[in-house]
């Protein structure tokens, strides 16, 4: 028999731990254990995972948290010590294509029905209008892209509705039937007798699969889905100022909802390609400009290069140091939704020549000489 867990110990708190305690804990250890987050070592990452959603789903469930501090476990069959109920006789349920509590989903819903207590949860019907999945894409830019913005097509295999059978599933002509085992509800209620009473259960309906509809004949075309895979061209814009760490949605392009339910949406995580001049901070635009040591000297008006391919002139005071940082306004990133934007601010690097000709030398050295500077020290053969 496996080894029984501290729930408790695995999300790493303590047992009077609060739901914002609890959920605070498992978020962070969901995120630290999370697969993708350790492609070194999945298999072990995904026990952990598995091990601390166990946790949070019991301790997050009032009953089931309740269960498992009286018994040491919210499974009634081993908490009541092999099948023994809590008031004595044995206590086990089976149901068509169930085993143990499969059907109950809760032990509220087990003892809500005669003692006035549960958790308040009605059972999901898998008939109900459902959301679409969400569809992510990564998507490669330039830099200068994320700057001014940029439309791009990209393709994405999805599902589409049937165009045959319009999404019934139901060959054309034809149209699904309620199911006369749940009368279009998709669950069946069942009763049992018991020591204590009648119980009732409530299952997915073995004969519709809890769609609530029964197609005779299928469409030909989905094969009774009522969707079909297609590879589908998606036109996005981009707008100026794009980061990565800001996903782009289109909303309602993801993938079809289930009976009527509405579609997902397509989350475009965007990666920056690195510039060899500029680079981002914030909404700022970052950049060394060289110079030369007269340019620092004396002053000079620069010609700088901005992201958008355009000159701006800026002077420069004469005695700039190296290293000095000088702001152009606005002339940043955008911001998104609003017309701000940030700056582009540059550094100066003073760039010392390395190679002089005597004509050039013999000027710096009288240069030195008025400014009372200790004169170079003159290169000496190996033997002086």
């Amino acid at each position: 028999m496996a080894e029984k867990k501290d729930y408790y110990e695995v999300l790493g708190v303590d047992k009077n731990a609060t739901d914002d305690e609890l959920k605070k804990a498992y978020r962070k250890l969901a995120k630290k254990y999370h697969p993708d987050a350790n492609p070194d070592n999945k298999e072990a990452a995904e026990a952990k995972f598995k091990e601390v959603n166990e946790a949070y789903e019991v301790l997050s469930n009032p009953q089931k948290r309740k269960m498992y501090d009286q018994f040491g476990t919210a499974d009634p069959n081993q908490g009541f010590g092999g099948g023994q109920g809590p008031f004595g006789g044995n206590w086990s349920y089976t149901t068509s294509g169930f085993d143990g509590f499969g059907d109950f989903g809760d032990l509220g819903d087990i003892f809500s029905s005669f003692m006035g207590f549960g958790n308040g949860r009605s059972s999901k019907r898998r008939n109900a209008p459902t959301r679409g999945q969400d569809i992510n894409v990564a998507m490669t830019i330039t830099f200068e892209e994320s700057y001014l913005g940029v439309e791009k097509d990209f393709y994405i295999d999805r599902n589409e509705i049937c165009e045959n059978c319009h999404g019934t599933g139901a060959k054309p002509g034809t149209k699904p039937e309620t199911c006369p085992d749940c009368h279009g509800t998709g669950q069946v209620t069942q009763v049992q007798n018991t020591i204590l009473g009648q119980i009732q259960t409530t299952r997915t309906c073995g004969r519709c699969h809890g769609t609530g509809k029964i197609i005779k004949e299928i469409c030909n075309s989905c094969e009774g889905r009522g969707k079909i895979r297609k590879q589908k061209k998606i036109h996005v814009k981009i707008p100026a100022g794009a980061e990565e760490k800001r996903p782009i949605t289109l909303a309602g392009e993801g993938e079809p909802g289930e009976n009527g339910g509405p579609s997902g949406d397509i989350n475009i995580i965007l990666k920056v390609k690195k510039h060899s001049i500029f680079t981002r901070d914030g909404h700022n635009v970052i950049c060394d400009i060289p110079i030369t040591i007269t340019q620092a000297t004396l002053g000079a008006d620069l010609e700088i290069p901005m992201v958008d391919g355009s000159k701006e002139h800026y002077t420069i005071p004469d005695g700039t140091q190296t290293d000095t940082k000088f702001t152009i306004r606005n002339k940043g990133f955008k911001y998104f939704n609003s017309n701000a934007q940030g700056d582009f601010v540059f550094t100066v690097k003073v760039q010392t020549p390395k190679r002089l000709t005597k004509e050039q030398r013999d000027l710096m050295m009288q240069l030195a000489k008025t400014m009372n500077e200790q004169p170079p020290v003159k290169k000496r053969g190996i033997f002086g």
